[in-house]
């Protein structure tokens, strides 16, 4: 498995200053009594998946209780609904509430023989704060489009698909920004089209299946916290939430994109 980890250097912190905290020693910094406790440092996690793509792991990318109040707002301000789509020729009800948010002219999304309506950034300000806070953490990043997500108890999910829709070009980079009840983020190798042909027969599924747990990643994603896929990761990888009954509370999603114009 083509895969490595390593750690970045600092982060830009949306509140203002550098990733790396200040300069002081904790000693000299705690010789005043009262003085304010500067933020942690944000690691970043980079994840080489091989094969150009990569996956980019900030746990701490915003500040715990600004993060509280956005998912707040995000929790009862947003115009969630939960449509009904059509998967592998059934219709069903999509299993987590969704709301779209773009730039005014762009490609309309449309996923699963669902459109949805597109929103505008004006609507939510608060959304155009958190894509200011994505931008600085990703110099030369830019999206244009927000596609969020709730997910309401464990029972909600995202099944195993890609997001390599033409309108995102062939190399997406998509940042991914979670607020509220922490939950696994799960990446797996797509079959090759060898391994598609041989797979008929049980055994044939079994070998399978072991191969593609093999080149399977995990991310539990906590509150405040960045991911993002980067390179050939929609091409050549797939990626869910699944079900966790221990998930009891509220997650909120939000995923940045860019819609080519």
């Amino acid at each position: 498995m083509a895969s490595r980890l390593r750690f970045g250097g600092p982060t830009p912190n949306p509140e203002g200053g550098s990733d790396g905290g200040p300069s002081v020693s904790s000693k000299a910094a705690g010789e005043r009594e009262g003085e304010a406790r500067m933020p942690e440092p944000r690691r970043r996690e980079v994840t080489d998946l091989g094969g150009g793509s990569e996956v980019v792991h900030i746990p701490r990318f915003l500040p715990r209780e600004r993060a509280w109040e956005w998912f707040e707002f995000l929790d009862k301000t947003i115009p969630w609904t939960r449509p009904e789509i059509r998967v592998f020729g059934r219709s069903a009800i999509q299993p987590r509430d969704v709301c779209y948010v773009a730039d005014e002219g762009l490609t309309d999304l449309k996923y699963s023989c669902h459109q949805p309506r597109a929103h505008s950034w004006n609507e939510f300000p608060v959304l155009k704060d958190i894509l200011k806070a994505v931008h600085e953490a990703l110099p030369g990043s830019y999206f244009n489009s927000l596609l969020l997500n709730r997910y309401k108890t464990g029972s909600d999910y995202v099944s195993w698909h890609a997001d390599d829709e033409p309108l995102y070009g062939p190399t997406p980079e998509i940042a991914s920004v979670t607020f509220g009840c922490e939950r696994e983020f799960l990446l797996r190798k797509k079959p090759t089209k060898s391994q598609a042909i041989s797979g008929t027969g049980e055994a044939a599924r079994k070998r399978l299946k072991v191969a593609t747990l093999q080149q399977q990643h995990s991310f539990l994603l906590k509150h405040g916290s960045l991911l993002v896929m980067r390179g050939y990761t929609q091409r050549d990888w797939q990626h869910s939430v699944p079900k966790r009954a221990k998930a009891s509370t509220p997650r909120i999603n939000l995923t940045f994109r860019h819609v080519l114009t």
